[in-house]
């Protein structure tokens, strides 16, 4: 029960009462980090609309200027220059409808899929299978794209889809404990001005309801949400 007994004493860190600046709780966070491997630290947001009415939807994406510090394999569904564009770019599984048709029959190798607005007709029927494993192409994820490079890139470099879920929570990885408060504060921060910034027009009242980090295995820590403003 070593681990137990270590787990008790990082929760007994934090103060469940308090709201923490970013950079205390970051830095608090990565102390309560106690597992053998690298925790990722993780956001929560609980955001004050109604994610059942379409004019309250938020979703959208955001590249973490430090990453995920997790290889993404990312699979790219095209053809002709957009499929080059894809490999080139470093498309770990690049293919058009012999790759859907595998899809489509269970493979699941990958953790991003891009692909081209063209494209999307075809792609569409592999909606039951990818849509709840969150992996379904969308052009507010930037995972439609024109540009396949660039969204093969971008996936590569850290790119992280946010939306509500039915709790009108939020939840999106910032990184690993490894990062340190630093490289972690200047991704949250990222996410948490995105999302800031998605605010619905039809959103009334508090927007930021509550903020929340954790590492996979530590206790909840609390943001002060103040400085973003919403």
């Amino acid at each position: 029960m070593k681990h137990g007994k270590h787990y008790v004493d990082a929760a007994k860190l934090v103060d469940s009462t308090k709201a923490y600046d970013v950079n205390e709780a970051l830095e608090l966070a990565c102390k309560t980090a106690s597992a053998k491997f690298d925790e990722t630290v993780e956001l929560h947001v609980r955001l004050g609309v109604d994610g059942r009415h379409a004019d309250q939807q938020v979703r959208g994406a955001v590249v973490l200027p430090n990453g995920t510090g997790k290889t993404v394999r990312v699979c790219a569904i095209a053809k002709g220059p957009a499929a080059a564009a894809a490999e080139a770019a470093g498309a770990d599984i690049v293919g058009d409808d012999e790759l859907i048709a595998k899809i489509a029959g269970g493979f699941m190798d990958f953790d991003v899929v891009v692909t081209t607005p063209d494209m999307m007709g075809r792609v569409g029927r592999l909606g039951k299978v990818l849509g709840p494993r969150g992996l379904m192409p969308n052009p507010k994820a930037g995972t439609v794209a024109p540009d396949l490079g660039k969204a093969v890139s971008e996936a590569k470099a850290g790119k992280i889809e946010y939306r509500l879920d039915k709790q009108n929570i939020i939840h999106v990885p910032v990184g690993k404990a490894s990062f340190g408060a630093e490289k972690l504060y200047t991704n949250l921060d990222t996410v948490m001005e995105a999302i800031a910034k998605a605010k619905p027009a039809a959103a009334k009242g508090t927007y930021f309801k509550s903020a929340t980090i954790a590492t996979t295995m530590g206790p909840g820590i609390r943001l002060n949400t103040l400085k973003y403003g919403v």
